[in-house]
């Protein structure tokens, strides 16, 4: 008669003092990297609003004052905003490997009172080491960015520029008087405020897709062996 094979043992692995040591300095590195870039992120946000307040104390500083710093404001605010999308994806790396420490080892620690993390954790964490991977593709990042922090400024400047050509240098009356203080050199008026609405529109449907995608990827994600 065959023996039957025992099943493997299944029972969460238990860490020894220095390896709880190590994990622990591990943990310290990852929130030291993920603030390193977190300020980084920070940075970027502040040279949009400077170079948004620049432009428009420009634009205000006389009632003859051209609204065009606005207009080229929004090129620099999407730079900006490009470069901390990339900065976020780099941020979300760290950010992941503390978040998954944290909810695979210490929470269970603190819950419990001993360490019966989950199985296979580990090996999660160890791969992302061995094989490092962005955990958010830049769309997404560009998104979260476009809508945590992004809208704010794109909504200050396009408020400002309307406000600019419509109290400047005096009110405006007609539709034409409008679309003739939005004229920029040879582009008629009408052309550049299309330009600044397809502008505003292209923002805003980067805003609500990105959105969709986050959602759909977190509905998906119920299997916890992936990280980000």
């Amino acid at each position: 008669m065959t023996p039957v094979a025992e099943p493997p043992d299944r029972s969460p692995r238990q860490f020894s003092a220095a390896e709880i040591g190590a994990i622990a300095h591990l943990y310290r590195g990852e929130v030291y990297r993920s603030t390193i870039w977190r300020t980084r992120l920070d940075n970027t946000t502040n040279w949009s609003v400077v170079t948004l307040g620049i432009a428009l104390s420009i634009t205000f500083s006389s009632a003859n004052a051209s609204p065009l710093p606005l207009v080229l404001v929004g090129i620099l605010v999407s730079l900006f905003l490009v470069l901390e999308a990339r900065r976020y994806r780099y941020f979300n790396v760290w950010r992941a490997r503390c978040r998954w420490m944290e909810t695979h080892f210490y929470a269970p620690l603190l819950e419990d009172g001993d360490l019966h993390t989950e199985d296979g954790w580990q090996q999660t964490l160890a791969r992302d080491y061995l094989a490092p991977r962005y955990h958010i593709g830049f769309m997404r990042a560009l998104g979260r960015r476009l809508r945590r922090n992004y809208v704010w400024i794109l909504l200050i400047q396009t408020v400002a520029y309307l406000s600019k050509i419509i109290i400047h240098p005096s009110a405006a009356t007609t539709l034409g008087e409008l679309l003739d203080r939005a004229a920029i050199g040879p582009l008629p008026g009408a052309v550049v405020l299309a330009c600044g609405i397809l502008y505003n529109l292209a923002w805003i449907g980067t805003a609500l897709v990105t959105l969709r995608l986050d959602q759909a990827a977190h509905a998906t994600r119920r299997d916890t062996t992936a990280m980000g």
